[in-house]
């Protein structure tokens, strides 16, 4: 920890103390699973952007430290760039890959382990600790038990044994690292200081988690945007997420002056129906008619993406898209988090 020599002057004493914890407060990061882990969110933007800058100005901070990236689900863009951000840190990195390089885990407490699986969780995450400093972790909801899922039981366990720093690649209801990089490219490509952000359900043939538009509506709430959120009845979101945030049923509607488009596909979130999908109808795929009624607005998406089912070929291909900056921008999303992680572990 940073000593602090107080002098006589209890006005500049009350100042050094007060900016002390002030620091820590906004660097020192354990965990990151939702906006609130990030502090004061323009200073969390302001920082990515100086990283994007220089991305490889900290890397004698990450020296001699390694990441352990463990996957319980197959990703492209995580796994990319957060190996990425990683090295641009100067830290070594190993990925697990759970369902093809190390034995079947048990993930349930309280189970007779005479099947098919040979380690349980309780003692794998601490030895996995035991071979690195940082820990990412990537595991999706199944969609068979609601509350289940929303208790991140797996991300939990690794945050209470493995006594490291852990970070979500994307959780059973949060995907912090893709929101984080959606602001910093709303920032980016912004051109009015409070711009009407729209995320749209579209349609998918498969049964899709809430992680994305859980953590696209945790961030955008408090960024300093005009947040809608679009989509059919009975698709509505946790409301610790939406919180605020206008719900516009009216796809068509919603889309009026907008200057960002935010498509995604999520299952239903209610208890009755929770991981089904609801409604298949074509009308709601994003489409040039739809983007004519914005003002200009930018397409994004998390991406990987159906084409023709959530958006259409013009759209995506259209100058307005701006998926592959946003993808870019995962490297300095994680960079920015792994830096204040990095930081911790030297105070």
């Amino acid at each position: 920890m940073r000593h602090v020599v107080l002098g006589w002057n209890k006005e500049y004493e009350t100042s050094v103390i007060l900016h002390y914890f002030y620091y820590n407060f906004e660097h020192y990061m354990k965990t990151f699973i939702q906006v609130n882990d990030l502090g004061d969110l323009k200073l969390a933007v302001k920082e990515a952007l100086e990283i994007k800058k220089n991305r490889f100005a900290y890397k004698k901070l990450g020296e001699d430290k390694t990441l352990l990236m463990v996957f319980f689900n197959s990703s492209l863009r995580t796994r990319l760039s957060t190996q990425k951000a990683a090295m641009n840190l100067g830290m070594n990195t190993i990925v697990l890959d759970i369902n093809q390089g190390a034995w079947r885990l048990e993930t349930e407490k309280g189970v007779i382990m005479d099947g098919d699986k040979s380690e349980h969780l309780l003692e794998a995450i601490p030895v996995m600790g035991c071979y690195c400093d940082i820990i990412g972790v990537r595991s999706f909801a199944r969609l068979e038990n609601k509350e289940e899922d929303y208790s991140e039981y797996i991300l939990q366990q690794f945050i209470q044994y493995s006594g490291r720093p852990v970070f979500s690649m994307e959780g059973a209801t949060t995907h912090p690292l893709q929101a984080f990089a959606d602001l910093i490219t709303i920032e980016e490509f912004r051109d009015k200081p409070r711009p009407k952000v729209v995320m749209s359900w579209a349609p998918h043939p498969k049964a899709l988690p809430q992680a994305v538009p859980n953590s696209f509506a945790d961030f955008m709430n408090e960024a300093d945007v005009d947040f809608v959120i679009t989509h059919p009845e009975g698709y509505e979101l946790d409301p610790r997420f939406v919180r605020g945030a206008k719900i516009e049923y009216n796809q068509e509607k919603a889309f009026e002056g907008a200057d960002f488009i935010y498509a995604k596909n999520w299952s239903i979130f209610a208890d009755d129906h929770y991981g089904q999908i609801g409604c298949s109808d074509k009308k709601w795929t994003i489409d040039a008619a739809k983007m004519r009624l914005t003002n200009h607005a930018k397409f994004m998406h998390c991406l990987p993406v159906r084409r023709n089912v959530i958006v259409t070929d013009e759209v995506i291909e259209s100058p307005q898209s701006i998926v592959i900056p946003e993808a870019a921008n995962r490297e300095i999303s994680c960079e920015t988090v792994l830096k204040r992680m990095l930081e911790s572990i030297q105070e």
